[in-house]
């Protein structure tokens, strides 16, 4: 049994952080053919993927943390936050065995004390890139994110949402500076207008 994640939407301007979380076991099947990082796919690819990554693993949870949480606790805060929430929603529908490992995306844990240390986290760098189970979790995570800003820009179409999902595009800032923030966008990141590429970099989560 072996538990792997990873987070869409760190490097945003507007929107949650989603954390996707899958579970894998000894009954695993070939993974899906073209399954990869869900940055490496584009937008119809990861739409056709994601269902057939769901039905690869044996369960799979999104947890999120919003904009305004982002605000008042910080972006590495709510990281943990919404890890934990895809954590409790996947540990109330299956039973995990004590110490289940936890391959986790990068080199810093941020999600260990945020789920009272129940899984035994693994890092590694590129995990996203070089194992299929992070991938499926970037796939579905990536997904479902997606779709939450789509259906916000349909609400208010404002800051073409549909487009850049509430990353950094001059678009985007063009149209907080006419219209002001939204209550999605988080406030406080939007006084730096010069960020750095890895941070804003649209091709990021």
């Amino acid at each position: 049994m072996l538990l792997a994640c990873d987070e869409v939407g760190r490097g945003a301007l507007a929107g949650p952080v989603a954390i996707g979380l899958v579970l894998i076991d000894s009954g695993v099947r070939r993974m899906p053919a073209g399954l990869r990082d869900s940055k490496l796919l584009s937008e119809p690819r990861r739409e056709a993927m994601s269902p057939r990554a769901a039905a690869w693993v044996r369960a799979s949870a999104i947890g999120e943390a919003s904009a305004a949480e982002i605000d008042e606790l910080g972006i590495m805060a709510c990281l943990g936050l919404a890890g934990s929430r895809a954590f409790a929603e996947l540990s109330a529908a299956n039973e995990l065995i004590d110490d289940v490992p936890l391959l986790l995306d990068g080199n810093h844990d941020w999600l260990s004390a945020s789920i009272d240390h129940r899984a035994r986290v693994v890092t590694r760098i590129k995990a996203d890139r070089d194992c299929a189970s992070v991938a499926a979790a970037s796939v579905i995570a990536k997904v479902h994110r997606d779709r939450f800003m789509r259906r916000a820009h349909d609400a208010r179409p404002l800051y073409s949402w549909d487009e850049n999902k509430g990353y950094s595009s001059r678009a985007h800032f063009a149209a907080i500076d006419e219209h002001g923030p939204s209550e999605l966008h988080r406030t406080t990141w939007l006084h730096d207008r010069s960020p750095a590429p890895t941070l804003f970099d649209l091709s990021v989560g």
